[in-house]
This record gives C-alpha cells, sequence and structure tokens, in this order.
C-alpha cells in the first residue's frame, strides 16, 4: 500500500438527529464537533438524519406489507369474473 495517498481512517461516533441513537466507528469522515463518548475519550461527532434507530424499517413502526400473496390475488381478481361469466351462461 502506498503511504500518504490514503485517508487517515479513525473512530468516528455518528449520532442520530432524531433519536438518542449514536455508534462508535471507524470512518474516513472527520468533523469539527466531538463528542465525549462512553470509554471518556473525545472523537469526533457526525450528526446523521437517519439511522437504523429511527428509520421506521428498523423500529417497527412502518407496517406497510402486503397480507395476501400474488397467488390469491390473482385468483380473487379473475375468480369473481369466471363466476360472473358462469352465471350469465347458466341463464341463459
Amino acid at each position: 500500500m502506498k503511504k500518504e495517498i490514503h485517508p487517515d481512517y479513525n473512530y468516528v461516533v455518528f449520532k442520530d438527529a432524531s433519536s438518542d441513537f449514536a455508534i462508535l466507528t471507524r470512518s474516513t469522515k472527520t468533523s469539527e464537533d466531538t463528542i465525549k463518548w462512553e470509554d471518556g475519550k473525545e472523537y469526533p461527532l457526525i450528526t446523521v438524519e437517519i439511522s437504523s434507530g429511527s428509520h421506521s424499517l428498523y423500529t417497527g413502526r412502518d407496517k406497510s406489507y402486503e397480507k395476501e400473496g400474488r397467488v390469491e390475488r390473482f385468483r380473487k381478481k379473475y375468480s369473481t369474473k369466471k363466476e360472473e361469466k358462469e352465471t350469465a351462461e347458466d341463464t341463459e
């Protein structure tokens, strides 16, 4: 690996702006803001808008999944037309 061409890879804290979620990890990002972490050391602080602590998919607040499968929806959609057609033929 060539020296002096890669950015510094140091510890930073990413903190969610909408919740109290924060994580200490390593990154090449830097910041002027600092925060004192649980181990007593100060690390650069990077504020993010959305993280796994506030995203509705990870927190379970989003329940927008389909209850019916594709086959059931297909049968429901086309079975009524078939039944109507059969009842129309029976009445003739």
